[in-house]
């Protein structure tokens, strides 16, 4: 099981010495990847969970020069939000700098009041075909392919774009996803599956779907991974968390693994350095050693 970490870049208590303290701590602990968390301008209503936000693919630029080793990661880029020429070019430049670390998180988003904050009031509900169309043309640029590109939100024939990211074509794009058919999307296009809030047995039935589609399309089985919230020594809470003791948290991370997820972007609640330094330590010593 590779273990990435949440950067502690949104809340009203995030800080820049948190997120620097993070990303040493991941290295640290030996954490395969570090992930941002994308909103642009949400409304009161998630106010406190996503008010105050460090933008997502700047972190990662920032991130990828404060550590030279560990991939970097969006969770997710609510994708319909952005301009896709624009998105590709940010992806492909963060991909550049770090010398091929990234990961590219794309979702199509939840939060009708936020498009409409940010003028994209017309693609909340077509959202799963623009998060389709950026995701060919995203490929389509990243391969340096110079054909022209035809589609439904946007077409360009006379063009150049550079430099291109350092993993072309083969960024892996992974998608978070819930419903069927957004599942269905993720097996005939995406490179993994990265799942939010979700239990080992919440992911279970979202496997044959996504296994389903990719064998229809020809495609490989995308790699699955789950982001999830750890709390160690704390009760039951009110969306899915790893909680309770060692052990229980450890097996937690068994009924992932049981169903073939490899990879899990843990978020700890602290983001004051010292108490997620605490928190990440005793991860590391109670819980690491027993899955």
């Amino acid at each position: 099981m590779d273990f990435g970490l949440v950067l502690p870049s949104l809340g009203d208590d995030s800080t820049l010495a948190g997120i620097e303290a993070a990303i040493d701590l991941a290295a640290k602990h030996g954490f395969t990847d570090v992930w941002t968390t994308d909103h642009l301008l949400v409304g009161h209503d998630a106010a406190e969970d996503y008010g105050r936000l460090y933008e997502a693919l700047t972190t990662l630029a920032w991130a990828a020069a404060r550590n030279e080793t560990l991939r970097l990661g969006a969770s997710v880029v609510v994708v319909p939000m952005r301009e896709p020429v624009l998105l590709a070019k940010q992806l492909a430049t963060v991909d550049a700098l770090s010398r091929g670390r990234l990961i590219a998180g794309f979702g199509v988003g939840w939060n009708r009041h936020e498009f409409e904050n940010v003028g994209a009031r017309s693609r909340f509900e077509v959202r799963g075909a623009y998060l389709e169309e950026t995701i060919n043309l995203c490929r389509h640029l990243w391969s340096g392919n110079p054909a022209p590109f035809e589609g439904r939100f946007a077409r360009f024939d006379d063009f150049v774009f550079g430099p291109l990211p350092d993993q072309g074509a083969q960024l892996p794009i992974w998608v978070g996803a819930r419903d069927e058919r957004a599942l269905r999307r993720v097996g005939r296009l995406a490179d993994g599956y990265h799942s939010s809030a979700t239990s080992p047995s919440s992911y279970a039935p979202r496997i044959p779907v996504i296994r389903a589609a990719a064998e229809a399309a020809g495609r490989p089985m995308p790699r699955l991974s789950a982001r999830v919230r750890v709390d160690l020594g704390a009760g039951p809470e009110s969306f899915y968390t790893l909680h309770g003791s060692a052990e229980e948290v450890a097996a937690g991370i068994r009924e992932y693994a049981a169903l073939g997820v490899d990879h899990l972007a843990l978020a700890f609640p602290p983001r004051e350095p010292a108490a997620l330094a605490e928190a990440m330590e005793r991860f590391a010593t109670q819980v690491r050693p027993l899955v």
